[in-house]
């Protein structure tokens, strides 16, 4: 490396990399390391454990995939030696599992070091960055996701990798499969482990966990600290330490101008209630959040069909992609962004007015996340939650983090929707005339022929009319009914007797019962209280009717009454559960 390549990238080489790495690094264009790289490279390359709190765009990539590379090739130092400066030779390295040590590119049966990220647009990224990164090391870097053909994965998974980057679900597909080895893994990265919780990952991650050696160095990178990301941390690390960069939350005095409020909405009319409430507030550019990539798409689609302009933004799309979605949005061109969590951190969009919750972020603090992006430059902005009766609670919880009361409100009406679009053809009108811009003398030949046939405020109600219908018209759709909130007698009530999490023992009833098949199971993050919940949601049955529930890995079985039984299908049918439209049929085998 020349003199000025070593200058570019002397504060990374003070932190004990590779000459390939800062070659690398050099090549890319970095200068100098990002905070948590300062903080995190010299303890990973140790061999630490280590719990980082630090959003998307801090550069945590680098960070944990640095250390990594640090590791093969022929020229790796191994243990404290391979790093200057007092750090490296004081701390907790002999609690910190093996010394790394020389790994060279392919000499083992499966991969030394396992990336586990939430999605696909991820699991792409990190897996080019680390190639990037470890170009001149000879280093094999695969992504394993869903949607990929997976026998290409089976054929570079024979062949042999170095690092494996994948979602859970995927990771864990190919393990059963017997195609991924784990028991020589050295290292296991988490990223954004808070949302891989979120999208239901958390039992994926426990069985991968056990599947690599006891003395594995373990990494969890998190945007947010919620408490079950501290008990992963107790579960799976040791002795971790622990980087913090900037707060996990927005304070309550951070966003004094943002209005929070929520509506309570049935499963089944949500999408109708979101564009009944998008017409009355009638956003200037706003992001619908959603929690997966279905949901996301079938939102977006909603939208377009009922006149707005949406786009889709989710882990499916390219960045190029993503690139051109935001720019119509800065651009005014698109006007509602519908995304997930992921996709859309990172986002800093100026002109957002509104941001509405699809459903009840998991964690509270994800939910200060998504709204510190309205109310900026001291504009006002507006949070909008549409909240399931059952998840009342959650609400409550996020007040209580950011201090502030979200605000329930009923569902704007079908004649308050007739008011507002009044409201905004008056307003389109009193516009046009005082633009002093508008050409309005053009049209005045045309009045005088119409004025001659026919009164000058008829014709003036005309044109109205004809405004409005251009812009909608009257609304002509069926009210949405209020959902009510669990019966007290209900509200809160404990599953009593069951064995394991996922059985909830049967009704102590001599009613007959029949069982109904549910396509989701525990690989979607299924739990007794989600089938109980848009069983009672959306057919209307009170929850002390709900018998057994049994849930394996793929699907579960419920016990409703047989006078219930097509009742509860049809309603389950036209809903979602934990994000998605499964299969609901009786079962098949029915005793």
């Amino acid at each position: 490396m020349d003199e000025d390549q070593l200058d570019a990238v002397a504060d990374f080489a003070a932190l004990g990399l590779r000459p390939e790495l800062l070659r690398a690094l050099s090549g890319l264009g970095y200068e100098e390391p990002t905070p948590i790289q300062r903080e995190a490279i010299r303890p990973l390359i140790a061999g630490h454990d280590l719990v980082g709190q630090a959003a998307t765009g801090t550069g945590k990539t680098a960070a944990f995939a640095l250390p990594l590379l640090q590791r093969f090739g022929p020229e790796a130092q191994s243990g404290p030696e391979a790093q200057s400066g007092p750090e490296a030779q004081s701390g907790p390295e002999a609690q910190s599992g093996p010394a790394p040590r020389t790994l060279e590119p392919g000499a083992r049966s499966g991969p030394a070091s396992l990336v586990l990220v939430p999605t696909r647009e991820l699991a792409e990224q990190v897996s080019q960055a680390v190639h990037r990164y470890g170009r001149e090391l000879g280093v094999r870097v695969l992504p394993v996701y869903g949607g990929q053909p997976i026998s290409r994965q089976l054929q570079v998974l024979k062949r042999g990798v170095d690092i494996v980057v994948g979602t859970p679900g995927r990771v864990l597909d190919h393990i059963e499969r017997g195609t991924l080895q784990l028991g020589e893994v050295r290292a296991v990265v988490l990223d954004e482990a808070d949302e891989m919780l979120d999208m239901g990952f958390a039992e994926d991650i426990e069985a991968i966990l056990a599947e690599t050696p006891e003395t594995r160095q373990t990494v969890l990178f998190s945007a947010t600290m919620p408490p079950r990301i501290d008990a992963i941390a107790r579960r799976h690390l040791r002795e971790p330490l622990r980087i913090r960069m900037g707060r996990d939350t927005t304070q309550a005095d951070a966003l004094p101008r943002v209005r929070q409020s929520a509506f309570l909405i049935a499963r089944a009319h949500k999408t109708a209630a979101l564009g009944r409430v998008l017409d009355v507030e009638a956003p200037q550019a706003a992001i619908v959040f959603c929690r997966t990539r279905e949901e996301v798409d079938e939102v977006t689609q909603s939208l377009n069909g009922r006149g707005y302009r949406a786009e889709a933004l989710h882990g499916g799309m390219s960045q190029d992609q993503r690139d051109r979605v935001m720019g119509r949005l800065r651009g005014g061109s698109t006007e509602l962004l519908v995304a997930t969590d992921v996709a859309a951190r990172g986002l800093d969009v100026d002109l957002l007015t509104h941001v509405i919750n699809y459903n009840v972020p998991a964690a509270p603090e994800a939910y200060v996340h998504r709204i510190g992006r309205v109310g900026r430059a001291g504009r006002e902005g507006a949070a909008i939650t549409l909240a399931e009766p059952r998840e009342q609670r959650m609400l409550k919880a996020i007040e209580r983090l950011t201090g502030q009361r979200i605000t329930p409100e009923k569902l704007p009406t079908v004649t308050d929707l007739r008011a507002r679009r009044l409201e905004l053809l008056r307003t389109t009108v009193r516009e046009t005339l005082a633009d002093e811009d508008e050409d309005l003398e053009r049209f005045r030949p045309i009045l005088d022929l119409l004025t001659d046939e026919a009164d000058l405020e008829q014709v003036a109600l005309a044109g109205l009319k004809l405004l409005h219908d251009a812009n909608g018209g009257d609304v002509d759709e069926p009210e949405i009914p209020t959902a009510m909130p669990p019966r007290e007698r209900d509200r809160g009530k404990p599953v009593t007797g069951a064995r394991y999490p996922n059985e909830r023992r049967s009704r102590s009833s001599s009613d007959d019962l029949t069982r109904v098949f549910v396509g989701l199971g525990r690989r979607a993050g299924l739990r007794p209280q989600d089938l109980v919940g848009a069983i009672t949601n959306e057919s209307g049955l009170p929850a002390r009717d709900v018998g057994a529930i049994q849930i394996t890995d793929r699907f579960a079985l419920v016990e409703v009454p047989e006078a219930e039984a097509d009742r509860v299908i049809r309603s389950l049918q036209k809903s979602t559960i934990r994000g998605k439209k499964p299969t609901v049929r009786r079962e098949r085998f029915n005793r």
